[in-house]
């Protein structure tokens, strides 16, 4: 009887564990659910709009940091902003020798902590329409709003509208944009 209701008491277990794991808020970013007890890597492998960007992360050896504690504020670009780069811009960048730049490209889509829609909102806000970031890079990116849209100007003049805000993970936040955002 002691195994029957032992055995019941870990059946029970795991169904609260899947049923709470179901229950999750979750975002779906391509195709896949992007669920916040996640880290930042371990979703974005799944979204079918970001294997250039998962490319490109595991080629300048960023998934380890990225699968840290964090937390990471993340200006995802999707593969059409990857796209909109000049023709062999990507293929050259994940060469080896090229590491130190696509690195500095990579973690210029990186602000320290976990910024949320809102907070960048109010920071754009508070710095009378145009918030300036300071990214995992160095460089600057300036936060403006643009109608009910964040945009993101980099240090070249280059612009992104932020396209799915808030998406939530373990280890900071996720905001899908729609270009490449390149530091000076």
């Amino acid at each position: 009887m002691k195994k029957l209701n032992c055995l019941l008491a870990i059946i029970a277990l795991m169904a609260i564990g899947n049923l709470s794991f179901a229950q999750e808020k979750s975002v779906t970013v391509g195709g896949a659910p992007m669920y916040p007890s996640k880290n930042i890597i371990e979703n974005a492998v799944n979204s079918k709009d970001h294997t250039t960007l998962v490319a490109a992360v595991k080629a300048a050896g960023l998934v380890e940091t990225l699968s840290g504690a964090g937390p990471f504020t993340v200006f995802a670009p999707t593969n059409s902003a990857f796209d909109k780069l000049p023709k062999g811009t990507v293929e050259t960048l994940v060469k080896p020798e090229n590491k130190a730049t696509l690195t500095g490209i990579l973690t210029y889509h990186v602000v320290a902590g976990n910024m949320s829609a809102q907070d960048l909102m109010k920071a754009i806000k508070d710095g009378g329409g145009k918030a300036k970031l300071t990214t995992v890079a160095g460089g600057t990116l300036t936060a403006m709003q643009k109608g009910k849209k964040i945009m993101l100007t980099d240090a070249k003049g280059g612009m992104a509208t932020v396209t799915i805000p808030d998406v939530f993970q373990s280890n900071g936040v996720i905001h899908v944009i729609d270009t490449v955002l390149l530091p000076e």
